[in-house]
């Protein structure tokens, strides 16, 4: 296994990408990884929707601009009828695609893939051009891809708030 906080903290916003298609099998991981993600109450509400094809590419270009020519773009949503919802009316929907989302993120860089998440788009828009049902609501885009050669993270992703305004013992 590799060491997960290394990982974590390698891994960076990727914007441009190698046209190479994903394998199978690297999708296939990365799927998982959104899969075995923890939820509330293990309802597992994520929706990951795969849009590949040039249609369904051209579909999300038509709404967001930041697809940054990946050659794959997962979309990410979750089922607000098979959600967790607590006493006080929170609903865990997106807080547990979430989750899912960043599982796929590591996942794809640990295979050499880079990803973006993307949040850049009207979700109205997004959701009728896609059909989507009423109880499906979208969370993320999350164009992936091979890293091209010479891709490095931007400057910005080093700087870190320091750790002790962060974090507070009681």
């Amino acid at each position: 296994m590799n060491d997960f906080l290394t990982l974590a903290e390698e891994r960076y916003s990727v914007r441009k990408f190698s046209q190479k298609e994903i394998s199978e099998e690297d999708l296939d991981k990365i799927l998982r990884a959104g899969q075995v993600a923890p939820t509330a109450a293990n309802f597992q509400p994520q929706r990951i929707f795969v849009l590949k094809t040039e249609e369904s590419l051209n579909k999300v270009k038509s709404v967001t601009p930041f697809c940054f020519n990946a050659p794959l773009v997962l979309m990410i949503c979750w089922d607000k009828k098979v959600s967790w919802k607590a006493i006080d009316g929170h609903d865990s929907g997106v807080v547990d695609a979430t989750i899912a989302i960043t599982q796929m993120m590591l996942e794809a860089f640990d295979l050499g893939i880079g990803s973006c998440w993307v949040r850049g788009y009207d979700k109205r828009l997004l959701e009728k051009v896609f059909e989507l049902s009423e109880n499906l609501e979208s969370v993320a885009l999350l164009p992936i891809g091979y890293l091209p050669e010479g891709s490095k993270p931007h400057p910005v992703h080093f700087k870190r708030t320091p750790i002790e305004n962060m974090v507070s013992y009681l």
